[in-house]
């Protein structure tokens, strides 16, 4: 692949991970439709478009799953569902915020856990990411939901793991599409949901903003994203991600009239120079080890 036909496939798959953020926040802020069922059809979505890509190789995507395979899925739904409900109750940007800081952390922690060990730089990031995003929870009137920031950190955490698997993925335009496939086996465990007070809603505004969510930002993003994945370390993947959270928030400000506090400029700043401080310093560690 070409340096430019890369970084054309990596901007696009930013630009789906803000998209994402913009239309579930739409659709759920005007009430056009419910989280479950934003969920459900985003999942729908995103698999009839890979399978719409894939078209000349359909039976090979129903082919060789396995337990891994399900454990993506998993990884995926878990995700998707996650992150409808945490938008009931955040805005887009603070939503992103939260999102890719918890991915970042997640994916370091899988490499504190593999073995590295912490450097002066890392720690001091890690100090600064964290007192920033305190100061972005104490109490005053731009202070994110607790549940809907516990909801965002559980999808930050899975998107983490699905980030981390698509590293070693072998065929990842086949993997992206199974993903999605067996995302679908999970769906019932969210049925329940409309039983215990949940209105169902579904216009036909929220289902497109539902469906585009599938099949451009999630489907056509993810599959571009897994496809760019191998020619990066996870350093710098790690990095890239954290442009998200500025694009939407730009996308908040232009299609959901959201306005952005001075708290949150303050705080975001903070915890995204903190997260580059430990990946730069991760990143000039493995420099220095190499012959």
């Amino acid at each position: 692949m070409s340096p430019l036909l890369l970084m054309t496939y990596t901007l696009f798959a930013m630009l789906a991970f803000a998209g994402n953020s913009v239309l579930c926040r739409l659709a759920l802020q005007d009430t056009s439709i419910d989280a479950t069922s934003f969920t459900i059809f985003r999942l729908l979505g995103g698999t009839l478009m890979l399978l719409i890509l894939l078209s000349s190789r359909v039976e090979t995507v129903f082919k060789k799953t396995n337990t891994v395979q399900y454990k993506q899925a998993a990884y995926l739904f878990l995700y998707a569902g996650a992150f409808s409900y945490a938008y009931i109750l955040l805005g887009t940007a603070s939503g992103a915020l939260i999102l890719f800081v918890t991915v970042q952390l997640t994916m370091l922690c899988m490499q504190y856990i593999q073995g590295h060990k912490a450097t002066t730089i890392e720690l001091v990031g890690l100090i600064v990411a964290l007192m920033s995003f305190i100061y972005w929870m104490l109490p005053n009137a731009h202070r994110p939901d607790i549940i809907g920031t516990l909801l965002m950190a559980i999808a930050g955490v899975a998107w983490g793991f699905y980030t981390i698997a698509g590293k070693s993925s072998q065929e990842p335009q086949l993997d992206t599409a199974r993903n999605f496939m067996l995302s679908i086996v999970f769906v019932p465990l969210i049925l329940p949901i409309y039983l215990i007070g949940l209105d169902f809603k579904v216009t036909m505004n929220g289902l497109i903003l539902a469906l585009a969510s599938g099949a451009i930002t999630s489907g056509l993003g993810y599959w571009i994203w897994y496809k760019v994945l191998p020619h990066y370390s996870s350093l710098s993947a790690g990095v890239m991600q954290l442009s998200v959270p500025i694009i939407a928030a730009l996308g908040g400000i232009i299609w959901n009239q959201e306005n952005i506090s001075l708290s949150f400029i303050l705080s975001s700043t903070g915890i995204l120079f903190g997260i580059f401080l430990v990946l730069y310093s991760n990143h000039s560690s493995k420099k220095m080890l190499q012959p």
